[in-house]
């Protein structure tokens, strides 16, 4: 496959045959005596999951993937990962075909799935890494020494020798990276890793993942928090019934939606003149006008629909109608206002 991504697909497609519950047998000889249609066929619908995804990611890139819940992301990474064939298209790790040599290219990749129940809780840490090295085939006198530097790292030594069941949810989540990075891989597929953690272990995982980008490694990570995807990413890609709709910097992507920023506006006094203010400007859309009649102030939130205007443009016309600014400010447009404006719905609809 060419390109000189470590993760790559090409127009990879995913489709389910649905199967529609059978009549029951009492309705089904209810249908016989009526001569209609015996109902012993189960009748069945394709559903897709992913529809002709292409996306690559490059060494030292950490490439973001957006979407709602049933979006097919987690889909995508079973893929890419090996544990669900693709009904067509392709995809390369390492430029290890899935299909074609899977044992390969799984040897390049670490793999953390979203959900606690993919470590042996009734093992402890280091007895699920020991384990798990032996699987990766990482050679038996390397194992003990990249146990301990996986634990260290991961900053898990002091609680290696507990179960696994007495974690708690973010030391879980670290020792599913540190079971991902036994075997060195160049290439990481991170769903949704932060799910469920407390803010403190948040950051720790998000400050691990940069340093392995800074590493060189290539990063498909999954997330429902925009601002870990705003954060974490050089490039995002929105995923939307199984499809993507768009795929660029974070920077980019809110650029596109540069004509929804909000100006909000407090000036001195009440019941001014705004359509001579409107006049002034033109373009402007008046989103909201509110009267602080105790503190005989007026609010005013505006919008260009352009994007031509800038913050220059509205101060000149305020002053020129002779208002009298008490504060003043801009909110841009956040990966969010992206997301939604790409999808049409919240993020965990």
């Amino acid at each position: 496959m060419s390109g000189d991504g470590v993760i790559v697909a090409r127009d990879l497609t995913k489709r389910f045959r649905r199967r529609v519950a059978r009549p029951s047998r009492l309705l089904r000889r209810l249908g016989r005596r009526r001569g209609s249609d015996d109902g012993t066929a189960a009748p069945s619908e394709w559903l897709v999951a992913v529809d002709s995804v292409s996306l690559e990611v490059r060494p030292g890139e950490v490439l973001g993937l957006l979407g709602p819940n049933g979006a097919g992301k987690s889909t995508l990474i079973r893929m890419l990962s090996t544990l669900v064939e693709p009904s067509s298209g392709r995809a390369a790790i390492c430029g290890h075909d899935v299909l074609e040599a899977p044992a390969a290219a799984r040897g390049c990749l670490g793999v953390v799935m979203a959900g606690e129940r993919h470590l042996y809780w009734k093992l402890t840490g280091r007895e699920n890494l020991h384990y798990f090295a032996t699987l990766y085939r990482v050679p038996a006198r390397a194992i003990p020494g990249r146990v301990e530097a996986v634990l260290d790292r991961l900053g898990l030594t002091a609680r290696a020798d507990e179960l696994v069941e007495r974690y708690s949810t973010g030391m879980r989540q670290r020792l599913s990276l540190a079971r991902a990075l036994l075997h060195d891989p160049p290439a990481l597929l991170l769903d949704e890793p932060t799910l469920g953690l407390d803010p403190q272990a948040a950051r720790t995982l998000r400050e691990l993942v940069l340093e392995l980008k800074a590493e060189g490694r290539a990063i498909l990570l999954t997330t429902h928090y925009m601002e870990e995807a705003d954060f974490l990413c050089d490039r995002v890609a929105i995923i939307d019934h199984g499809r993507i709709v768009a795929c660029d910097t974070p920077s980019a992507l809110k650029r596109r939606l540069a004509a929804h920023r909000l100006f909000r506006l407090e000036v001195a006094g009440l019941g001014h003149d705004l359509e001579r203010l409107r006049a002034r400007l033109g373009d402007l859309r008046l989103a909201s006008a509110q009267e602080d009649q105790e503190a005989s102030v007026t609010r005013l939130t505006l919008a260009f629909p352009d994007g031509r205007r800038d913050v220059a443009d509205i101060l000149d016309a305020v002053f020129a109608e002779g208002l009298h600014l008490l504060g003043f400010s801009v909110k841009e447009p956040t990966l969010e206002d992206v997301f939604i404006a790409m999808t049409g719905r919240a993020l965990r609809d």
